[in-house]
């Protein structure tokens, strides 16, 4: 039986921008969804629940960033944002406010889909855990490994598919120190394209959600000069 095709939700009010990208992710296997706006981005991320968004950042009803903080609360979904702003500030910003990947105006559709291709098979490939549960601090932290929830004292966090893979890699080995190019290999893959502070930007991110106090984290480590580390203790 053949597997369902992942399903790509496409906004942006250039349609054709949305009718080449639908062209060639069909032709790659994959079923589209089109939205202009985001009213009718958000009915279609209700109905159909893609595996992935590709959004635009200037739309005609609201701004992609605030689209993508409304969607990021309430799913990991990966999201690659497109703009036409290349300014690494304006680059780390969209990451911080739960972006998985970022694509500048004009772009190579080849190299938009190979981005997509590399996120879903990340984002559907599991790091391997030592236990199915995983627990810190007296229960301060704990992780579902089968069902990838983390919470922190008792509430579900929502951390994206990056943030779990970056936690989870730095989880199995606590204490050693990973360099940026040591997690963007084992958590975002060798075939990530883009700043390696982006990585930076991921642990913000993620401290903000299990943290109790980001200026003194207790779990994501910095080692000036080296990279981070994971701090956590068992129990």
């Amino acid at each position: 039986m053949k597997s369902e095709r992942q399903r790509i939700l496409v906004v942006d009010d250039e349609p054709k921008i949305t009718e080449v990208l639908k062209s060639y992710l069909e032709n790659s296997d994959y079923t589209v969804f089109e939205a202009g706006d985001c009213a009718q981005a958000l009915l279609l991320f209700e109905k159909h629940q893609p595996d992935l968004m590709i959004l635009d950042l200037m739309l005609p009803d609201m701004s992609g960033e605030v689209f993508c903080q409304m969607i990021r609360s309430r799913s990991r979904i990966p999201i690659i944002m497109l703009t036409a702003k290349v300014e690494e500030v304006d680059i780390l910003k969209g990451l911080d406010i739960g972006a998985d990947d970022y694509v500048t105006k004009p772009f190579s559709i080849r190299q938009l889909v190979a981005r997509v291709q590399a996120l879903l098979r990340r984002s559907g490939t599991d790091v391997a855990p030592l236990a199915n549960m995983l627990s810190y601090r007296n229960r301060d932290l704990t992780v579902n490994v089968l069902t990838h929830e983390v919470c922190k004292s008792g509430i579900p966090v929502n951390l994206t598919p990056i943030e779990y893979r970056i936690f989870i890699v730095l989880a199995r080995q606590p204490n050693r120190v990973f360099t940026r190019d040591e997690l963007i290999i084992s958590a975002l893959g060798d075939d990530f394209a883009g700043y390696d502070r982006t990585v930076d930007s991921h642990i913000k991110n993620l401290r903000q959600k299990v943290e109790t106090d980001t200026k003194e984290p207790r779990y994501i480590v910095t080692v000036h000069g080296f990279g981070y580390r994971f701090g956590g203790e068992t129990g």
